[in-house]
C-alpha cells in the first residue's frame, strides 16, 4: 500500500488539466458559507475595506498608485517606461523611449489632484504634474523638452523611475532592504525577502543568483529574531529548469535547495520555496522532498513553500505537504498565493493545443479555490499557514474560520495592500508578513512591472477598491455564488485549446510535453521507425497520366465533398500521431517538439484548406444590370505538381497537397529525396481518408525527376519550397517550350533573416528568443535567423549573454527527449556547412560541442565586421551577429532589404514608433516583433515571402487557393426569351 505521501501525489496528476466545473464542485462544497457565517464576514470585511479605503490617501505612494492606475492610458505608459527605462545605455534611444511612452498621454487631466506633492511636483512634475498646467496636456513633452532641453527632462524621468522603483522594490541591497523594515511604517511586520527577479538564462545567471540568496540567508540570520525569512525562486537558479532536462536539473536544484536550506537552519531563518509555472510544479515536489528528507534538516520547521490557488492541482498539493510534514516529523511552512503566470498559462496551453488549462478561468472560481485551500490549510495537523492576500472578504473570512487561533500569518507584497492588516498587527495580535523584492532597480523593477502588465493588476481587489464605480456590495460579493450562478463553467470569452480557431475548424491537438509521463511515453514510441506502407511510388510519365485521366471526376465533385476528405484526412493524422512523430525523428531528423509541431502543422493545414474551400471557392454572384446574371466560379486547372522540402517533409508535404486537391485539382506530389518514407505514410493516409488514389500520386527521387516531373507539358502548376536556385530552375523549366501555356508557380524559398535589437530591449527575452531562432532544428527552417543586429550599446552583453545560454545548449540524438538540437539532414548540408565554418573560423564568437560522429554541425555563433560578408543563406546552426549605430536603424534596414531577399525579419524593441519604423521599412513576407521568428501558425500567421524569397501567394493563408484554381465567369442575358419577369413584376 502506498504511503500518504506517495498516495498524495498520486492524486495531484489527474488535476492537472481536469474540466473546470468537476474541479470546482467539491471546492464550492467546502468554501460554501451558512447565512450567520456570510454574515459575521461580512460586517468584518466592511470594517477592513473602511481602514484599507482610509489608507489610500495615505502617503504618495498609495496615492501615486490610486492617480495613475494600470487601467488608465497614463498608468500604462508609465508602467511601460519603468518597465524599460532604467536599463537603455544610451541617451538618443532613452529620449525616444519618454516621447513614445510619455509623449501622448493626457498629463494634464492628473495636474494638482492628488494631495500630494510627490506626485504632483517636484521629481514626478517635471513629467506629469504642475509644470504642465496651462499646456496641451498631450503636447506638453515636446514644449518641455523646448524649454528645458532633452538631458533636463531624461534626468527627471530617469529620477522618477528611480523613485518609482521604491513602490516595488524593498532594497537594491539584502542589507538595504533588512534596514528599511525596520521604518516605521513597517512595524510589527515581519518580511519574506525575495531575491532578483529573472531566471537564469545561463550558468553565470545561476551562480551569481545562488549566492545572492546565500548572502540573504546570512544577513537574515545576523538577527533571527526579527523573523525575517527568505524565498526562493528555483528557476533562477538553474538556467535549464525544464521537464525535458529534469534527469539533470532536479538533481542539481535539489542540492543546491539543500544547502541554502542547511544554511538557513542553522542560523534560524525560514526559507521558502516560490510557485512558478505550472509546468514545473512536479519538478518542484521533488525538490523540495529532497530538502524535507535531508537527515541534516530533520526536525527543523523552516521548510516553506508556495502553493496557487489558481491551480486546479492546489488542493492536493496542499495534502502533499501536509502528508510530506507528517513523514518527516516537521511543520511544512505554506504560503497559499493566487498565482502569478495567469495569462501566460492560457497562451501556452492555446499555442500547444491542450486538452484543457492547468487553472481556472474566472477570477470568482481563483477566488473560491483560495477559501477552500485555506480552509484545508487551517485543518492540516503539519502545515503552518500563510495566505498572502489583499482582498478583505477573503481576510474576513479566513478570520472567521480560525476563531482563537493565532498560528499563522497573513502576507501581501511591498507597496499593495497599506491599511488592510496594520489593526489586526498592532491591535489584535495576528502576524502580517510583506513578501519584499530585494534587487536593483534596473532588473528588478522592470520584471515586477511586466507582472503588472501582464496580469492585469486593474482586475485585482486593491484597484478595483480604488474604482468609484464598484460598491461595497460589488467589492464584498461571494465568490461561492458567482460560481455556482455560472455552474463551474470556463469562462466564455476563454475558448478550450481545441476551439481556438472555432467555429472555422478545430485546433490541432497537441500533447502536453512538459508532462513526464507524457514526455516518458511518446520518447519511447518515437525511438523506433514505424513500419511505411509500400506500393505508393509511380515513375513520373505514368503518374501524370493516371492523375489526368482522374481529373475531370475529380474536379466535379462538390467542394464540400472535397474538403471532407481534407477533415478525414486531418482526424487520421492526429490518429497515427506517434508513428509520423517516430518518422519525423528518424527520417528527417527532428527532435521530439520539432516531430509534434510537424504532424499539428499539418492537421491544421488540412483543416484550415478544407475551411476556406467551403467559403472561398463557391459561386460567386456578381453585380450587374438588371436582366443579367454575372456568376464567378473557380475550378481546378488540372495536374499539379508539388516539390516538398524534406525540412517540413510533412507539413509542407501535405499543406500543398491539400491546397491543390481541394482546389480541385489532381496532384503528382514528390518528397525531398532525404525524406520520401513520411510521404509514403502520408499519401496511404490520404487515401484512406477518400481521396482516390489517383488523385494523388507519389513520385520520389532527386532532382532529374523533379525536372522531369515539371517539365512535362501536361502539368498545369507547380508548388515548391526549396532552395532560389532551384526554384529558379523550375520557372526556366516551365518557360522552355514556347508551345506550353503559361503555368502558374508557386514558390517558396530562403531567406537572409535578420533580427534587429535596440537598446531598450530585455536581454532575457532577446537572447530566449535568437537561440529559439537561429539553433532549433538545428537552423533548417526556412524562416531561421541568420543575422542578428544589435544596437552598438549593448551589442556586448548580449553576445556575452547569448554565449552563456549557448553553454547550456546539447546537441545530439534527436529521439532523447534531453537534447535541444539534432544533426543536419546528410552529409552534403554538413560538409557545406563545415567547409563555410572553416574558412571564417577567425571569426567564430562561440560554437557548442557535438558529438564526434554523425552529421552534428556545431551550433555556432559569427561576427560579421560588416554586412557585405554575408550574402549567402547558410542552412544550418549559424547565428552572424553584427552591430549597428543609434539613429541609423532605416539606413541598417535598407541594406538587409538591398540583399534581395525578403522572407522573415525580427525586431526587440519597447518602443511603439520603431515598431511602426520597422513595420514600414521592412520588404519581408513575415515581420516578428519581440518574439521567435519561426513556427508560423496555420491560419494566424500566414507564411511566404517576396523577392528572392518567394513568389506568394501564403501558405495557411487566405489568398492561398485561388492561386490553383482558374477564375471563370458566366454572363446570362435573362431576357433573352423575351422580358425581365423580375423587373415587370415589381410591386409599387
Amino acid at each position: 500500500m502506498a504511503n500518504p505521501v506517495e498516495s498524495a501525489r498520486m492524486a495531484i496528476r489527474p488535476m492537472f488539466r481536469a474540466p473546470e466545473p468537476e474541479t470546482l464542485a467539491p471546492l464550492v462544497a467546502s468554501a460554501q458559507l451558512s447565512i450567520l457565517e456570510r454574515a459575521s464576514i461580512v460586517g468584518r470585511a466592511k470594517g477592513l475595506l473602511g481602514e484599507l479605503r482610509s489608507a489610500q490617501t495615505d502617503g504618495w505612494v498609495n496615492q501615486f498608485l490610486q492617480e495613475y492606475r494600470l487601467g488608465t492610458e497614463e498608468g500604462t505608459a508609465l508602467l511601460s517606461l519603468a518597465e524599460a527605462f532604467l536599463r537603455v545605455p544610451d541617451a538618443d534611444t532613452a529620449d525616444l523611449l519618454i516621447a513614445d511612452k510619455l509623449g501622448d498621454a493626457n498629463w494634464r487631466a492628473h495636474s494638482g489632484k492628488s494631495a500630494s506633492m510627490l506626485v504632483n511636483s517636484a521629481t514626478w512634475g517635471l513629467v506629469l504634474g504642475k509644470a504642465m498646467v496651462g499646456e496641451d496636456g498631450r503636447g506638453v513633452l515636446r514644449k518641455l523638452v523646448s524649454r528645458a532641453g532633452e538631458p533636463f527632462v531624461r534626468q527627471a524621468v530617469g529620477a522618477a523611475m528611480r523613485l518609482m522603483g521604491q513602490v516595488f522594490v524593498m532594497g537594491r541591497t539584502i542589507d538595504e532592504a533588512i534596514k528599511r523594515m525596520d521604518a516605521a511604517e513597517n512595524k510589527g511586520f515581519t518580511a519574506s525577502f525575495d531575491m532578483l527577479g529573472e531566471a537564469a538564462r545561463t550558468r553565470a545567471d545561476a551562480e551569481r543568483y545562488f549566492e545572492a540568496y546565500q548572502q540573504a540567508v546570512a544577513a537574515v540570520g545576523a538577527n533571527p529574531a526579527r523573523g525575517h525569512s527568505v524565498s526562493v525562486k528555483l528557476s533562477a537558479l538553474h538556467p535549464r529548469y525544464e521537464t525535458a532536462k529534469a534527469a539533470s536539473c532536479v538533481p542539481e536544484l535539489a542540492a543546491m535547495l539543500v544547502e541554502l536550506a542547511r544554511q538557513a537552519a542553522s542560523a534560524g531563518v525560514q526559507l521558502t520555496v516560490d510557485a512558478e509555472e505550472a509546468a514545473r510544479l512536479e519538478m518542484s515536489l521533488d525538490i523540495i522532498e529532497a530538502a524535507a528528507r535531508d537527515p541534516q534538516l530533520q526536525g527543523w520547521d523552516g521548510l516553506g513553500m508556495a502553493v496557487q490557488a489558481y491551480s486546479k492541482r492546489a488542493r492536493p498539493v496542499l495534502a502533499w505537504a501536509d502528508a510530506m510534514g507528517q513523514d518527516t516529523g516537521r511543520i511544512m511552512q505554506v504560503r497559499l498565493v493566487k498565482g502569478a503566470y495567469w495569462d501566460s498559462e492560457i497562451k501556452w496551453a492555446q499555442e500547444r493545443g491542450l486538452a484543457d488549462y492547468p487553472l481556472f478561468t474566472r477570477k470568482p472560481s481563483t477566488d473560491v479555490s483560495y477559501l477552500a485551500c485555506a480552509k484545508d490549510m487551517l485543518r492540516a495537523s503539519n502545515i503552518r499557514p500563510a495566505f498572502a492576500t489583499h482582498n478583505a472578504l477573503t481576510v474576513a473570512t479566513i478570520l472567521e474560520w480560525a476563531g482563537q487561533t493565532r498560528d499563522f500569518e497573513f502576507q501581501r507584497l511591498h507597496g499593495m495592500g497599506q491599511g488592510l492588516f496594520e489593526k489586526l498587527v498592532q491591535d489584535e495580535g495576528y502576524h502580517c508578513r510583506i513578501y519584499a523584492p530585494v534587487g536593483g532597480h534596473r532588473d528588478l523593477l522592470a520584471y515586477l512591472v511586466r507582472r503588472l502588465l501582464e496580469n492585469g493588476a486593474n482586475s485585482s481587489f486593491v484597484h478595483q477598491l480604488a474604482d468609484e464605480d464598484i460598491s461595497e456590495d460589488e467589492l464584498l460579493a461571494d465568490p461561492v455564488e458567482k460560481v455556482l450562478e455560472v455552474g463551474g463553467t470556463r469562462h466564455p470569452a476563454i475558448r478550450l485549446p481545441s476551439e481556438l480557431f472555432m467555429p472555422e475548424r478545430a485546433n490541432s491537438e497537441g500533447l502536453d510535453l512538459e508532462d513526464s509521463a507524457i514526455l516518458a511515453d511518446i520518447s519511447g514510441k518515437v525511438a523506433e521507425m514505424p513500419s511505411v506502407p509500400a506500393g505508393m511510388d509511380s515513375d513520373v510519365a505514368s503518374a501524370i497520366a493516371n492523375a489526368q485521366s482522374v481529373y475531370p471526376a475529380w474536379s466535379v465533385t462538390p467542394v464540400e465533398q472535397r474538403a471532407a476528405c481534407l477533415d478525414r484526412l486531418a482526424s487520421l493524422l492526429e490518429q497515427h500521431r506517434a508513428p509520423l512523430m517516430a518518422i519525423a525523428v528518424q527520417e528527417a531528423k527532428k527532435t521530439i517538439p520539432d516531430a509534434l509541431a510537424e504532424v499539428r502543422e499539418a492537421v491544421d493545414f488540412c483543416r484550415y484548406y478544407a475551411a476556406r474551400a467551403r467559403h472561398d471557392l463557391a459561386p460567386v454572384e456578381l453585380p450587374g444590370p438588371t436582366g443579367e446574371r454575372n456568376v464567378l466560379r473557380h475550378e481546378g486547372r488540372g495536374v499539379w505538381a508539388a516539390i516538398a522540402p524534406w525540412n517540413f517533409p510533412l507539413a509542407i508535404f501535405l499543406g500543398q497537397v491539400a491546397a491543390a486537391l481541394v482546389a480541385g485539382n489532381t496532384v503528382v506530389a514528390k518528397p525531398a529525396p532525404q525524406t520520401p518514407d513520411i510521404a509514403r505514410y502520408a499519401v496511404s493516409l490520404a487515401h484512406q481518408a477518400g481521396i482516390p488514389r489517383g488523385a494523388l500520386q507519389l513520385v520520389t527521387g532527386g532532382g532529374d525527376v523533379g525536372a522531369a516531373l515539371t517539365g512535362d507539358l501536361r502539368i498545369a502548376g507547380v508548388v515548391f519550397t526549396g532552395s532560389v536556385p532551384t526554384a529558379k530552375a523550375i520557372a526556366r523549366n516551365l518557360l522552355a517550350d514556347d508551345a506550353r501555356p503559361l503555368v502558374p508557380l508557386i514558390a517558396e524559398t530562403g531567406g537572409l533573416n535578420a533580427m534587429f535589437v535596440d537598446s531598450t530591449a530585455l536581454s532575457e527575452q532577446v537572447v530566449r528568443d535568437v537561440v529559439i531562432s537561429g539553433f532549433q532544428s538545428a537552423g533548417q527552417r526556412c524562416s531561421a535567423l541568420r543575422l542578428l543586429l544589435l544596437q552598438e550599446e549593448i551589442a556586448e552583453h548580449t553576445i556575452e549573454m547569448l554565449v552563456g545560454a549557448m553553454r547550456e545548449l546539447v546537441v545530439g540524438d534527436p529521439a532523447n527527449p534531453a537534447n535541444d538540437i539534432g544533426p543536419v539532414i546528410d552529409q552534403a548540408a554538413y560538409e557545406k556547412l563545415m567547409a563555410y565554418r572553416a574558412q571564417n573560423a577567425a571569426r567564430i564568437i562561440h560554437e557548442v560541442p557535438v558529438p564526434a560522429t554523425g552529421h552534428f554541425v556545431p551550433p555556432t555563433l559569427m561576427r560579421l565586421d560588416s554586412l557585405d560578408q554575408l550574402n549567402t543563406e547558410w542552412f544550418g546552426p549559424i547565428v552572424h551577429v553584427a552591430t549597428w549605430p543609434a539613429g541609423k536603424l532605416e539606413e541598417t534596414i535598407a541594406a538587409v532589404n538591398a540583399k534581395g531577399f525578403g522572407l522573415t525579419m525580427g525586431l526587440h524593441s519597447r518602443i511603439a514608433r520603431v515598431s511602426e519604423t520597422v513595420e514600414t521599412c521592412a520588404r519581408v513576407g513575415n515581420l516578428y516583433i519581440n518574439r521567435s521568428m519561426i513556427g508560423a501558425v496555420v491560419g494566424s500567421q500566414p507564411f511566404g515571402g517576396e523577392g528572392l524569397s518567394g513568389t506568394g501567394p501564403k501558405a495557411g493563408g487566405p489568398n492561398y487557393l485561388h492561386r490553383f484554381c482558374a477564375e471563370r465567369t458566366t454572363s446570362v442575358d435573362t431576357t433573352s426569351a423575351g422580358g425581365n419577369a423580375s423587373l415587370l413584376s415589381l410591386e409599387d
